[in-house]
């Protein structure tokens, strides 16, 4: 039975004040008193083998889960009240003769899409307006939690000059999905679900931890659905999952790079029960290029030069990803291995602004010299005789 705002149908017959020994009007400091002492009385590692206490323990952890939450406390005190005034065909309070109860009217609900207590307890009387009394929630068969679907893995490999401008690009994915036959139920199509004895529709059990504390945890048997089958789907044999595959259109964007992980909201595997799609995440993967690499947000280039163009100064002309060639300016001297910055050739940032090129020169030696080239060299050779570079090496310090 699928729980209501946090409700669940077993309260009407459990007395969590009585459990934990504390009056209906106990402040919260009181209950949390009494569920350390209790809990500490009865906890299985103090305990071993005393299954009495053990079962005890996690009644206690179960009460506190409730009362020692002021929201649920509250929610708690109102189903308890109404039960109490006879509400509740067969239930603890009297037994309800001659009388009728809407509980969507009283919890805050109505209409055909209130999904309020109405709903939970037509389900768990057997209807409305039985022979006992009753009251006049319709019966409906309960309403599981939504479930978030999974997350899903891919991997992309694009171009560098994609990655420079951004680019949409289509995925072939296969995840999980609901089974086509139970449409994710787990059960045999045409049966009908019953609540699940383990969790009492809750969809968690309690269990205990270490020190004096609780923690909910996923039912075993329903998997969380809080309803089970008898007889289990033969597709997908009561898993309720199945695989999908589907091509999808996905958005690359600009200045992306290579190895970054990509976040696609809701374009994972579908969820369950009405719950959102899960997120698709992509690890693109981007190709070198021949000329340009990449520092940071900036394009990078390697510009070959000549010693006379670094001695003398020079033009180079510059190509670029994002248009026309730029022309870089050399001024004589310039040492080599100097990078130039040219404003806004680079990689386009989240914020909107751009990246620089970065143009690194680097001198070129020819492997082999004419005639009128080696006799330039030695005649710059002849003229530079008397300052030798590296008379400083042998000086002592």
């Amino acid at each position: 039975m699928a729980e209501n705002d946090g409700i669940r149908p077993d309260w009407i017959n459990k007395d969590y004040y009585a459990e934990l020994g504390v009056k209906k009007d106990a402040s919260s400091d009181d209950i949390k008193k009494a569920y350390r002492k209790l809990a500490r009385a009865n906890h299985p590692d103090s305990n071993p083998g005393d299954d009495a206490k053990h079962e005890k323990f996690k009644k206690v952890a179960e009460a506190y889960d409730v009362i020692g939450d002021a929201e649920k406390r509250k929610k708690y005190d109102e189903v308890r009240t109404l039960g109490a005034s006879g509400g509740f065909p067969g239930g603890f309070g009297g037994t309800g003769a001659g009388r009728g109860y809407n509980f969507d009217d009283l919890f805050g609900g109505g209409g055909a899409q209130s999904g309020g207590l109405g709903d939970m307890f037509g389900d768990l009387f057997g209807g409305a307006g039985g022979a006992g009394g009753g009251f006049s929630g319709r019966r409906t068969t309960p309403r599981a939690r939504p479930i978030k679907g999974a997350d899903v893995e891919t991997s992309a490999t694009i171009g560098f000059t994609d990655a420079l401008d951004g680019v949409t690009i289509s995925l072939r994915l296969t995840s999980d999905a609901a089974c086509p036959d139970c449409n994710g139920t787990g059960g045999k199509p045409g049966t009908k679900p019953r609540v699940c004895p383990e969790c009492e529709g809750a969809g968690y059990v309690v269990n205990s931890v270490g020190g004096a504390f609780s923690m909910n945890e996923t039912c075993p048997r329903c998997g969380g659905r809080q309803l089970i089958y008898d007889e289990a789907c033969p597709t997908c044999r009561g898993s309720g999952r199945g695989t999908s595959a589907r091509t999808i259109q996905a958005r690359i964007p600009a200045g992306v790079k290579d190895r970054q992980r990509i976040r696609l909201k809701g374009k994972g595997a579908a969820g369950e029960n009405g719950g959102p799609s899960g997120d698709l995440y992509v690890t693109v993967h981007v190709t070198p290029h021949r000329v340009f690499g990449r520092k940071d947000d900036n394009l990078t280039i390697d510009v070959p030069v000549g010693f006379d163009e670094l001695a003398l100064g020079a033009e180079a002309k510059l190509p670029t990803l994002s248009g026309s060639p730029v022309t870089l300016r050399i001024p004589a001297g310039t040492p080599n291995g100097r990078t130039f910055r040219v404003r806004g050739k680079g990689f386009r940032r989240a914020d909107g602004t751009v990246g620089d090129l970065l143009a690194t020169v680097e001198v070129q030696i020819p492997a082999v010299l004419d005639a009128d080239a080696k006799a330039a060299v030695e005649a710059y050779r002849a003229a530079m005789a008397g300052k030798p570079l590296r008379t400083s090496l042998l000086e002592e310090s």
